[in-house]
């Protein structure tokens, strides 16, 4: 709870701080604070605290996704000098509404009852909202805020909905008491349609199919490293915030509902790949990669073993990693281009090739080829689905093999065109360059070296 404290503060100050400078400060600030948050992360939690374990424990689990989250975060905070250049009379509260998205995240890493994971999932889904219309002489990003926030009233209605059907039957909003109610009461329709109900409400905020509908407007819309936080942190915290509910609060159920989820994936992996494969913008098929990517990571819910945890945040770190370098490199051809057609990204790599090789070895991740993080993540979720669910891996290994097709668009756009369209004095930032190289090397160290994943986070 101390990290929480810490962003928490981090979000006010930065906010205030718009006071000054219209908000000049605020990025500083925010980096501050993080790199503050992060050190305590990797701290003994105050004893203090003790207190309120039966609202919010922080174990190890919600250490090393709350650390995952924060560097991810912190990522983009450095890309956010440029990518909201545009955005000088707001950038407090931008910055401070990211900051308290995280603290939004950090709460559903280790919620112990549903009131705690609801106030999570609410302080998460609503700085988002007013994100995603930022750009607000844009009609598509005011047209990405109102059906973002009137598609997340619909799935909160679904998920109070459900948590009133959990508290009726096992009369208790506490995660253990309602898993040994399921265990005692395997067949109770109204624990069971609760279960499936609160599935469907955390299933749109992951962007599983059928209820992505939302995630291609609103991520096209949003300001891009909106974007990539939505598909990043926001994806981080709704997939450990799923997987936790459903793996002790409905763990005496399974049967009931793993099914359902089974569904959804094969929905999800080949609807969002083939809609992948006909987008002709940039940012539009980076949406559908990432619902295709939620049904990747769906699959730890099958053949489940101790090391399930482990692969989740393998899995999810080395897609956030992907996701930063390929939308830094959005985010600056947009800048220049004011447009995110694969047209616009023509001989990129003439011009840029430390931020072209970035955004390529990213998608390439994302695809699972050998000797990158992404594949070793890949590899894990699929091994260990092969021992529950092996008809999902073959439709999961179909999906990978479509996704390379239109991420390959991208890349012989950047690399294979003769002539550059971008001029030789429109040159990238240093800040670009170095987390470029950061986000390179760690994709390939992971890859080529997983185990390095345990010892950064000081597993």
């Amino acid at each position: 709870m101390s990290v929480l404290i810490i962003v928490f503060l981090t979000a006010v100050i930065a906010l205030f701080s718009g006071v000054f400078e219209q908000g000049k400060f605020a990025r500083y600030i925010g980096i501050l604070g993080l790199i503050i948050a992060l050190y305590v992360s990797f701290m003994p939690e105050c004893s203090f605290f003790d207190h309120y374990k039966h609202m919010y424990e922080y174990s190890a689990n919600t250490a090393l996704f709350t650390k995952i989250s924060i560097v991810t975060t912190l990522l983009l905070f450095f890309l956010g000098g440029f990518a909201f250049s545009n955005h000088r009379s707001h950038q407090s509260e931008l910055y401070a509404l990211m900051l308290f998205a995280l603290c939004g995240g950090i709460v559903l890493f280790g919620y112990q009852n549903l009131v705690t994971m609801f106030i999570g999932v609410e302080i998460l889904s609503i700085p988002l909202y007013v994100m995603a219309g930022a750009n607000k002489t844009d009609l598509r990003s005011n047209e990405a805020s109102i059906k973002y926030f009137l598609m997340g009233a619909f799935a909160t209605g679904f998920l109070l909905f459900g948590i009133a059907f959990i508290y009726g039957s096992a009369g208790s909003f506490d995660l253990y008491k309602i898993h040994d109610f399921g265990v005692a009461n395997t067949h109770n329709v109204m624990f069971i349609l609760g279960a499936l109900l609160i599935l469907c409400a955390l299933a749109f905020k992951v962007a599983l199919a059928p209820f992505h509908m939302w995630s291609p407007d609103v991520y096209v819309g949003s300001p891009s490293l909106i974007t990539a936080f939505m598909a990043s942190v926001v994806k981080i915290s709704g997939f450990f915030a799923l997987f936790r509910l459903m793996t002790i609060g409905f763990a005496g159920v399974t049967h009931e509902w793993i099914n359902v989820l089974g569904v959804f994936l094969i929905i999800t992996l080949l609807l969002a790949n083939v809609m992948g494969l006909a987008q002709t913008n940039a940012k539009r098929m980076l949406a559908y990669s990432s619902v295709s990517h939620a049904g990747y990571i769906g699959l730890v819910f099958f053949g489940m073993t101790s090391l399930s945890t482990y692969n989740l945040a393998f899995y999810l770190f080395a897609y956030s990693l992907s996701t930063v370098g390929v939308f830094m490199c959005l985010i600056w051809v947009e800048k220049l281009k004011r447009e995110t057609s694969y047209g616009a990204f023509k001989g990129l790599a003439k011009t840029e090739p430390l931020l072209a090789t970035a955004a390529a070895i990213s998608m390439l991740s994302m695809a699972g080829v050998p000797l990158t993080a992404g594949f070793m993540g890949k590899f894990a979720l699929f091994s260990q689905a092969m021992n529950g669910a092996a008809f999902l891996v073959l439709v999961a290994v179909l999906g990978s093999a479509l996704s390379i097709a239109y991420y390959l668009r991208l890349i012989i756009a950047m690399f294979f065109f003769k002539e550059s369209t971008f001029k030789s004095s429109e040159k990238v930032t240093l800040t670009y360059n170095i987390i470029a190289v950061v986000v390179i090397a760690a994709i390939i160290i992971l890859g080529i070296f997983p185990d390095f994943f345990a010892s950064m986070f000081g597993l």
